[in-house]
């Protein structure tokens, strides 16, 4: 498969390529927006890593290294979101914002598709050196259970290494 050819364009990158397309098709890459695909900084920065895609802006491509110099501008966390974002993908998750959920992430189990079936855990991230309340901790727990999925605190070290804690409801 050629490199998916996309743009950057403000903080969106996105793609009309049928590489995009069919990436989106098989492995759930993007989402359709009108007539693209449009992609998260984080799957860009894991495509561009896994040599999937070049981005390009201003008709210039920009260098693989350069890319998340650029996306720290537009996501002041993505030093602690991608680690848990590239770790989850390469075990074959299909991981997606949920941001209307107040959430880093919201995952698919294997072979589960976004838009057909529901994610599985509603994912926080933080540094294993940030402290947690048990009111923030009450707080994430309340909007997992409001929209049936589990908790899953994906806490990252200072080698950029995941742990992650599952929290479900159990009726005793």
């Amino acid at each position: 498969m050629q490199k998916i050819q996309a743009h950057l364009l403000g903080n969106v990158v996105s793609s009309n390529s049928s590489e995009a397309f069919s990436l989106h098709s098989k492995s759930h890459f993007g989402e359709k927006v009108s007539e693209k695909i449009q992609y998260s900084l984080l799957e860009a920065l894991f495509l561009a890593e896994n040599g999937k895609i070049e981005i390009s802006s201003n008709n210039k491509k920009i260098p693989e290294k350069e890319l998340l110099k650029k996306f720290q501008k537009f996501d002041k966390r993505i030093n602690l979101k991608y680690p848990v974002f590239k770790d989850l993908r390469s075990k074959g998750y299909v991981v997606k914002t949920a941001l209307k959920f107040g959430a880093d992430f919201r995952v698919y189990e294997k072979g589960k598709k976004p838009g057909e079936e529901h994610a599985k855990w509603v994912v926080f991230t933080d540094f294993e050196s940030a402290k947690l309340t048990w009111h923030e901790f009450s707080a994430k727990n309340r909007v997992a259970h409001s929209t049936k999925k589990n908790l899953l605190l994906a806490i990252v070290d200072e080698e950029s290494d995941v742990t992650y804690y599952e929290v479900k409801w159990v009726k005793p």
